[in-house]
């Protein structure tokens, strides 16, 4: 299944460049940002307690944008990973995500677009339980991994806002965490595949709230057909205070609920200075 979709993806990129007028301005849009940040602390001869640490994050934000009468095709790339070291400790992972999505949609003239997307998630390496010892291995890459397809309607008519509702499907997979993806249903049986049917919202936001404070948002929804009183919530807040050309000060909070994960609201904050720049 997983194959098929990325064959997919190659012939939609296909269909739309086969478009592309040579002798006018190309359609295509490539956005791409990245963003480093570091910290350190080091000690010695100190009395007055502490101890040296390291931490370091990067991110990066990369799109490719489509547009040609009446075709609009959108892709999107998060890549997140970041470590941190206290004292004698071995380097921990505090930042661990791949995000993608491509969504074709074609104008009609209507308020709203019909649509068709896919969306990818999963995480750069191995993720782990720090709070118990020893340390537990709860996510490889792929290991869940998440694949949605969804058809519905867009509307995507302001520069601030654009937001989808749509009929989805939802694929889990896993190999080793099958906590994700097993049926609790089938007592004397261990799924390593999931395979949902639902409803996919998904909302994107930017902001500029000052001269030089950016807001983006995106918050995703999703429920499936068998328990509609339960929704998955992924809320991405970034907000970007530009100091100079390639300083900047990032705050991101991200508030996740998915019952198969926790029963309880999951929310990260980190508050960063670091290097951005512009690859495109």
């Amino acid at each position: 299944m997983k194959y098929f979709i990325f064959i997919c993806l190659i012939i939609f990129n296909y269909i739309t460049y086969s478009q592309t007028d040579s002798a006018s301005k190309s359609p295509w849009t490539p956005v791409g940002t990245v963003g480093l940040n570091v910290s350190q602390i080091a000690f010695s001869d100190w009395s007055q307690g502490g101890d040296n640490s390291v931490a370091w994050s990067l991110l990066g934000n990369f799109g490719l944008k489509y547009e040609s009468d009446p075709w609009i095709l959108s892709n999107s790339l998060k890549l997140a990973y970041g470590m941190t070291k206290l004292g004698q400790t071995d380097f921990r992972s505090t930042d661990n995500e791949i995000y993608f999505e491509t969504v074709l949609a074609n104008k009609l003239g209507w308020t709203v677009d019909p649509y068709i997307s896919n969306t990818i998630r999963t995480v750069v390496t191995d993720g782990y339980d720090y709070k118990v010892t020893p340390q537990v291995k709860t996510s490889a890459f792929f290991d869940p991994g998440y694949i949605t397809q969804s058809l519905g309607f867009t509307y995507n008519k302001e520069k601030f806002l654009t937001t989808r509702l749509g009929v989805a499907v939802q694929e889990v997979f896993a190999n080793k965490m099958t906590q994700y993806s097993d049926d609790p249903e089938t007592v004397n049986e261990i799924e390593s595949f999931k395979f949902e049917t639902g409803i996919e919202s998904v909302t994107e936001s930017e902001l500029s709230i000052e001269d030089n404070i950016l807001y983006n948002g995106k918050l995703r929804l999703f429920t499936r057909f068998k328990h509609l009183d339960v929704w998955d919530v992924r809320w991405d807040n970034i907000f970007t205070a530009k100091v100079s050309k390639y300083f900047n000060v990032n705050l991101n909070v991200l508030i996740i609920y998915e019952k198969q994960q926790s029963l309880r609201t999951q929310v990260k904050e980190a508050l960063q200075l670091g290097v951005s720049f512009s690859i495109f």
